[in-house]
């Protein structure tokens, strides 16, 4: 069942339900991980634990807002599109919020697989890269914007991968939410584990 199918409450929850959801969910990951093969990027879609994590992390607006990088943008970090027809201010729907979502996430899903070709992935290293190329665009990932990534990704070091999943700057700053989110999304891609540092206490930044 895809995102749009479902309401956003069956992704945020009560904080009890999604605790306890993520840590079973984070022990049947690792130990797939562990135990699996990595396969072709072809064959994955975004995770419920991803879809969650990344709801979490963009939040929910209903009002087209600009973001910190001055972008109109509503729902769940969707950038507006002259397609959208909205303007600053205009408020959106549940199912809109979804539909959007589900828009977005296919489009990076589709960067991932052009990102890292042939490269074989876990379910949790695609979710990784997935927040990746929806949080910063396919084109900051490309080979010109981000070789070191892409020599990692061709040489299949996935240590490698891992160091440059750190994208912290919006509008020329350093914003401190990309700090957090980039910490998070090395912890899935090295550990399989999608709770947020700054809930859990694991966070490393100060």
């Amino acid at each position: 069942m895809g995102v749009g199918a479902m309401s956003l409450a069956a992704f945020t929850g009560t904080p009890g339900q999604k605790t306890n959801s993520r840590k079973n969910d984070h022990i049947e990951m690792a130990l797939s991980a562990s135990e699996g093969v990595r396969k072709p990027a072809s064959l994955f879609k975004a995770s419920d634990q991803f879809k969650q994590a990344l709801i979490e992390e963009e939040g929910v607006r209903y009002t087209v807002y600009r973001d910190v990088a001055g972008y109109p943008t509503v729902g769940i970090g969707h950038l507006i599109r002259p397609a959208d027809k909205l303007r600053l201010g205009d408020r959106i729907s549940d199912q809109q919020a979804l539909d959007f979502l589900d828009q977005d996430l296919a489009i990076a899903e589709r960067g991932v697989r052009i990102l890292v070709g042939d490269l074989p992935l876990h379910q949790h290293e695609f979710d990784a890269l997935l927040d990746l190329v929806y949080n910063v665009g396919l084109g900051n990932v490309s080979q010109s914007e981000s070789p070191r990534l892409n020599a990692a990704i061709q040489s299949r070091d996935y240590d490698a991968i891992s160091d440059e999943l750190n994208y912290t700057h919006a509008g020329g700053r350093v914003a401190r939410g990309l700090e957090f989110r980039s910490e998070r999304r090395e912890q899935i891609f090295l550990d399989a584990s999608y709770e947020d540092p700054r809930e859990t206490g694991s966070s490393n930044l100060s």
